[in-house]
């Protein structure tokens, strides 16, 4: 009798004369059934339209009809960020496929596990500038974790259960799948599970265990320890892990963009944000630490600022699953490479057996932080126009609707007071397009958010730029039932570019006013264009409407809502530190800066 070990092995069964002979179409169909997977987002074409015949009769894949191939992507990216689960986005070939690549790009910069499949020509015509052909493996190579090119059917299991494996494990990120029409429409045997090789791909996961003693020794020594959060933490799961390190250690926290909810905003050892709009006290307190425990972050420029700069005067731990991330901007005194929901436990470990049950010293250094902390609290002015104040009315979207909501940000002003003014207590509640910077991000997103947590209030914060980019995935909501909500922060303006030309280039503001707001042709009126999408709409345009606006949303749930908050075009976002120069130069607002010097 074999083993029971050898039996444990799985093995793929040998392919026989028993095994169903499909189509290339059908084999994609039943492998991503096979997968687990419930929900894609796509548009079909010509070259991917052999897929979608079979995918009529699929009763587990949930196909949601999007209107642009990038609201696809976001979609998918969105359904991941707020589930852990992989995404799915579906696109034909030539422009279909390019229209994927801002997401792509997307994903790869925030690590967001996502599989994009397209179609591609036949592929005796590849090559020949075939009608809507692209080279869609080697435009997305860049910004892939991996790109597939398959022409023989036979292989499509193999690709399909590759691209999830390598998506979702090591260091999450997008990978493409282009499968030929030929390969589409040939038949062969479909064998499940597939055999398929990954050459090199061998991810660590488990750290060395002296660079976690080294690691603990210096956080058992430190005096002014931080913890530099960043969104690996999210990604790996590992949350209520570094709660327990950081009670153990009694360290402060500091939690940037992409790691917000990865630490409860709550808790008395956090600091908030740090980076270009951080809190005073999380970027002041990276740049005077002696000690940065890195975990899962990059030393990105928005946190550092000018790197050469950056908390001259600490010895670096940093833990990270991809090893290219270590020390590439800044030197790790101790690097450590693997998956930070084990390391996280590992060392948690490794600190209680140094310390001998003590935590470090660092009575100076909190009574230092919370000095910081009283000086500089996170706050607004009030408008001077009249209008809206954007923070109070993205706060209050929060506060109404509370930590298990699920908030996506478009990028700019209305971003950054997202992350600055909800409080988050989980993880993947927070969905944003970090790396990339992608306007036009949120609604998409949102509506994937809701279809992977239905449960959930999901709501898009959106700029009245962001959201003349990626509006019509409005239709697909409403169509496919999925009740998003949606607040524009109208100020009529690009109003990040506003804000830097305000500051930076004498208040010239060359091609920001966007004619959408206050005062303006309002063109377009965003009620009227989300009545035209099925939407409920809303106009709000003085204080005492907002709250009965949030809650009118939040009791709506049979179709998506637009609420047009009309809010100042001055509001600014602070705190500021100017791009290219160190954090200590950091802005508490417009004509107010800490007077700090040194360890004083």
């Amino acid at each position: 009798m074999p083993s029971e070990t050898a039996a444990a092995v799985p093995r793929p069964p040998a392919r026989s004369a028993s095994a169903p002979v499909l189509s290339g179409a059908q084999a994609m169909v039943r492998s991503l059934e096979l997968l687990g997977v419930t929900d894609v987002f796509g548009i079909p074409g010509g070259a991917i339209m052999h897929f979608y015949d079979p995918l009529m009769d699929a009763s587990e894949l949930r196909h949601i009809l999007v209107r642009h191939e990038q609201g696809a992507g976001h979609a998918a990216e969105g359904y991941a960020s707020a589930s852990g689960r992989p995404g799915v986005a579906i696109a034909t070939s030539g422009p279909g496929a390019t229209n994927l690549v801002t997401a792509i790009a997307d994903a790869y910069m925030d690590s967001v596990p996502l599989v994009c499949i397209t179609g591609q020509v036949f592929s005796h015509l590849m090559g020949t500038d075939a009608f809507q052909e692209a080279d869609i493996v080697g435009i997305t190579m860049p910004i892939t974790k991996h790109s597939f090119l398959v022409k023989d059917a036979s292989e499509i299991p193999g690709a399909i259960a590759a691209a999830f494996e390598i998506a979702t494990t090591g260091r999450p990120g997008p990978v493409l799948v282009d499968i030929t029409k030929d390969a589409q429409q040939a038949e062969v045997p479909f064998v499940w599970p597939p055999k398929y090789d990954l050459p090199g791909y061998r991810p660590v996961t488990k750290a060395h265990g002296k660079q976690i003693q080294a690691a603990a020794q210096l956080i058992a020594e430190a005096k002014k320890p931080v913890l530099y959060v960043g969104g690996g933490v999210i990604r790996a799961g590992a949350s209520a892990e570094l709660l327990t390190l950081a009670e153990s250690t009694g360290a402060p926290v500091v939690t940037t963009l992409m790691a917000r909810g990865a630490f409860p905003d709550s808790h008395s050892q956090h600091l908030g944000m740090p980076g270009m709009h951080g809190t005073v006290p999380a970027v002041l307190a990276l740049q005077e630490a002696d000690l940065l425990i890195t975990l899962g972050a990059r030393f990105d420029d928005r946190v550092t600022g000018k790197a050469a700069l950056f908390a001259p005067g600490a010895k670096v731990i940093h833990v990270d699953i991809d090893p290219a991330e270590i020390s590439k901007i800044r030197t790790a005194d101790v690097p450590i490479v693997g998956d930070l929901k084990d390391v996280l436990v590992d060392l948690d470990t490794a600190f209680r057996g140094v310390a001998d049950g003590q935590k470090p010293e660092i009575d100076q250094w909190w009574s230092f932080l919370d000095g910081l902390r009283d000086e500089f609290p996170l706050g607004f002015a009030p408008t001077s126009d009249g209008l809206l104040s954007p923070q109070h009315v993205i706060q209050r979207i929060g506060e109404l609707t509370g930590p298990e909501g699920v908030y996506a940000a478009g990028v700019g002003q209305h971003q950054m007071w997202a992350a600055q003014f909800i409080k988050y207590e989980r993880p993947n509640a927070w969905l944003n397009s970090g790396g990339a910077g992608t306007m036009g991000y949120a609604v998409p997103a949102a509506m994937g958010a809701k279809v992977a947590e239905p449960h959930r209030q999901v709501w898009a914060i959106d700029g009245d730029g962001c959201f003349q980019m990626t509006n019509q995935e409005l239709a697909t909501c409403a169509i496919n039932g999925i009740p998003i909500k949606v607040a524009v922060i109208n100020n009529s303006s690009l109003g990040m570019v506003r804000q830097w030309q305000t500051l930076f280039y004498d208040g010239r503001h060359s091609n920001t006013d966007l004619n959408t707001g206050h005062g303006t042709a309002r063109i377009p009126d965003f009620v009227k264009l989300a009545e035209a999408y099925g939407c409920l709409a809303i106009r709000v345009e003085s204080e005492d409407q907002v709250d009965d606006a949030i809650r009118l949303a939040l009791e709506t749930n049979d179709r998506p809502v637009v609420i047009d908050f009309v809010v100042s075009a001055d509001a600014m976002v602070w705190p500021m530190v100017p791009q290219g120069v160190s954090n200590s130069y950091i802005q508490y607002a417009r004509e107010h800066a800490p007077s700090f010097e040194g360890d004083e």
